[in-house]
């Protein structure tokens, strides 16, 4: 039995404690969790309730594409979602085939969630394609979606195929790409993580503990977030659901195995049920709280967002995370004092026996992977860390490779979209940003000179005002002598419209040449605010639409990640030096961490160019990469250091570093390998963010458990020798005196 084991059960003497204190609260804990389990799980079918995809709902409200988002239904009437039908037949379309989709039209004004100002069929100039406007609904786009296309297939004309795309048409696809996150994505990530804790126990029974562990804390988890946005305190919608459901089971079940390890210990030091769970808990209780902290901290980080999707991962993944340290500290210790040593059958530590021991010379020819690592290290540390580092480096330098300034709505459902083949069909016969317009709001007395800026701009194809007086709800403007005109379709001699006037200021529509979501419209409406801004003055006119909502939305990601990651790095650098009571070791740990990001992510942008030929990434897929990997990159560092410093403080520090490397070598594997696979689980939803974020994660989480923690940090450390522990008392003592300083 090591020294440091003995320590800790001197520490645990166990004191008379009644029998029915002994089984009364581990059930009592478990009954708390049985209810509060069972209250949750039931949610998990009304997150749709709470849960929105809106894009233009996450801007910050000074955002021009908010404020415009917000008074169009003043102008354009309902809350409503553009959708585009579009028609193409073989050849020109025949009369009876435009009569079938007058029709067509008619049908799809009488469905519910539709609402007034469905548009009759629009011919395109070749005579082969036709498009209607449906104004769909707001709050239930994606089964009005649904309808629609279900209305069209059931009256579809004879050799005429249909579409259904527009902003409506790419949310309801993305929506259904979300749809498998309940099902799918849980079995899938339960599933991978059962299996490699079977493999690491070989127990039936311990893995069930472990993941009910996981699955409780994110019933309960759930359970909060579902009130939390129902109140309108959080923005929940199927990406941050995505997320909090493989980091509550990831982070849940690395706690869970860390406290399983030094249950085991202490079973296999010949401690009874309860005061094996004490000594356990003991061991287990800062390392989890500190872990836990560490990345609730740089998870609330993203507070600092000007995105309300971003502002709400912060506080509804921390409520994740706090249940999931809450159950590996409560539930877990209850289900294991409960079952004791019965939980590792058939291969339950037996007292005595010293497989699982810490050779006493590490430096001497040993048994076992992680003692003959550590003997490794202990006689080629330099080479050791030198290699691992510039490995690293070179893996960098492809982060110069990464294409992460936007990619189009288009590209954000991986496989089949109806809205992007429609979409391209649609730009085939029609300008390409038909149904999906630039919005300018200026005020009443700017009209002309608004439209005739407007007018000039390249990729601009026409210039509409909203008027109440046209049967369309649009009035083309065209500007003569600084006067705006405004003109409808109508028999000779009718009377012009006027434009719609709220609160003083008009509404533009523009009809981009390019797809909304194309780089050419982005350039557009980068030039319409240049020009704007030139010819009215700052903050005139506000632009917004589709093409805009994205601009704004990229913009903003990129200033997020900007200040956010070194606060993130920061916050987690005070977190070390309090909790390993020095300098140096931190600051080491931090710059692993950064340098295994970059190796992440280097190797993430040449797979998603070469491999994978993705078209590019949202801004925000590095910000939560590097959230997320050096939020829980942080926990092996907490639970491999907190452990070296505690066999420092008996061995002194070079065999300490040796020692906690084998004591947490085998632990670190299994949550990196639990970790890697829950968040590769990711890649089953066909969501182009989150298959990026699955891969970067996945990887990282290897990396770093494989290389960095396993053998660039012990080598280091154990290279510069006590010194790492600068300025504390540690870094100048042997190990006597360190015990002395540390009591």
């Amino acid at each position: 039995m090591s020294q440091t084991t003995r320590r800790s059960l001197r520490q645990a003497a166990p004191r008379p404690i009644s029998r029915w204190v002994r089984i009364g609260i581990p059930v009592l804990l478990i009954l708390v969790w049985l209810v509060g389990g069972s209250i949750g799980g039931p949610y998990f079918g009304k997150v749709d309730e709470v849960s929105t995809n809106d894009q233009s709902s996450f801007l910050p409200e000074s955002a021009d594409a908010t404020k415009v988002a917000d008074v169009l239904p003043d102008f354009l009437g309902a809350d409503s979602i553009p959708a585009v039908v579009v028609a193409t037949g073989d050849g020109e379309l025949t009369d009876a085939q435009l009569s079938d989709l007058q029709g067509l039209a008619d049908a799809l004004a009488d469905l519910d969630g539709v609402n007034e100002g469905v548009s009759p069929p629009i011919v395109s100039e070749d005579g082969e394609a036709v498009q209607i406007f449906v104004p769909i609904d707001a709050d239930d786009s994606r089964e009005t979606v649904e309808a629609v296309r279900a209305s069209v297939t059931d009256v579809l004309p004879d050799g005429v195929e249909v579409w259904v795309t527009g902003p409506a048409g790419f949310t309801a696809d993305l929506v259904k790409g979300f749809t498998g996150i309940d099902g799918l994505l849980l079995g899938v990530a339960l599933g991978a993580v059962f299996l490699i804790l079977i493999i690491v126990y070989r127990s039936p029974l311990l893995p069930v503990l472990v993941l009910l562990t996981s699955v409780f804390a994110l019933c309960v988890a759930l359970l909060t977030v579902w009130w939390l946005a129902y109140a309108g305190i959080v923005v929940l919608n199927g990406q941050v659901q995505g997320i909090l459901f493989i980091l509550v089971i990831g982070a849940a079940t690395d706690y869970a195995l860390l406290y399983v390890a030094r249950f085991r210990e202490a079973i296999g030091s010949g401690l009874a049920r309860w005061d094996a769970t004490k000594a356990a808990w003991r061991g287990a209780f800062e390392p989890i709280i500190a872990s836990g902290g560490t990345v609730i901290a740089g998870l609330l980080c993203l507070l600092l967002s000007d995105l309300a999707t971003n502002r709400a991962l912060g506080p509804i993944a921390s409520i994740g995370i706090t249940f999931s340290v809450l159950a590996a500290l409560t539930f877990l210790p209850a289900l294991l004092a409960v079952f004791g040593r019965a939980a590792f059958w058939p291969f339950a530590p037996k007292p005595g026996d010293t497989r699982h021991d810490i050779p006493d010379d590490l430096t001497a020819p040993v048994r076992g992977l992680w003692p003959k690592t550590a003997r490794f290290i202990a006689r080629r540390s330099r080479v050791i860390w030198i290699l691992s580092t510039v490995l690293l480096l070179v893996a960098s330098v492809g982060v110069f490779q990464l294409k992460a300034d936007g990619v189009s709505s288009s590209d954000l459902v991986l496989g089949y979209s109806e809205a992007r083949d429609g979409q391209e069909v649609l730009a085939e016969h029609f300008p390409g940003g038909s149904g999906s317009p630039a919005y300018v709001v200026v005020a009443e007395d700017d009209l002309a000179a608004a439209a005739d800026v407007a007018a000039g701009v390249k990729g601009i194809d026409a210039v509409a005002v909203a008027s109440e007086d046209s049967p369309t709800g649009q009035a083309t403007v065209e500007v003569d002598g600084g006067e705006a005109v405004l003109t409808v379709p109508g028999p000779p001699g009718s009377a012009a419209p006027e434009p719609t006037v709220v609160d003083g200021e008009v509404l533009l529509v523009l009809t981009l040449d390019a797809a909304a979501d194309s780089a050419e419209a982005e350039a557009t409406v980068v030039d319409l605010r240049d020009d704007l801004e030139r010819e009215l003055g700052t903050g005139a006119a506000l632009v917004g639409g589709v093409t805009a909502v994205a601009i704004d939305t990229n913009d903003t990601s990129i200033r997020d990640r900007t200040v956010i990651i070194p606060v993130v790095l920061l916050v987690i650098l005070l977190i070390l030096m309090l909790l390993l009571r020095a300098i140096l070791a931190p600051v080491l740990l931090i710059l692993s961490v950064i340098l295994s990001f970059g190796a992440a992510l280097g190797v993430s942008a040449l797979v998603f160019n070469n491999v994978l030929g993705f078209p590019g990434a949202d801004p925000a897929v590095p910000l939560y990469g590097f959230v997320f990997l050096v939020a829980l990159g942080i926990d092996y560092n907490i639970f491999l250091m907190t452990r070296v410093r505690e066999e420092s403080l008996v061995h002194g520090t070079r065999p300490g570093i040796l020692r906690g490397l084998v004591a947490t070598g085998g632990v670190i594997t299994s949550a990196g390998l639990v970790l890697a696979a829950t968040f590769a689980a990711l890649g089953v939803i066909p969501i182009l963010f989150l298959a990026q974020l699955a891969f970067i994660v996945a990887f990282g989480v290897l990396l770093d458990t494989f290389l960095v923690r396993s053998l660039l940090v012990p080598a280091v450390s154990y290279d510069i020798g006590k010194a790492i522990w600068w300025p504390s008392g540690l870094s100048r003592t042997d190990a006597q005196a360190a015990r002395t300083l540390d009591s």
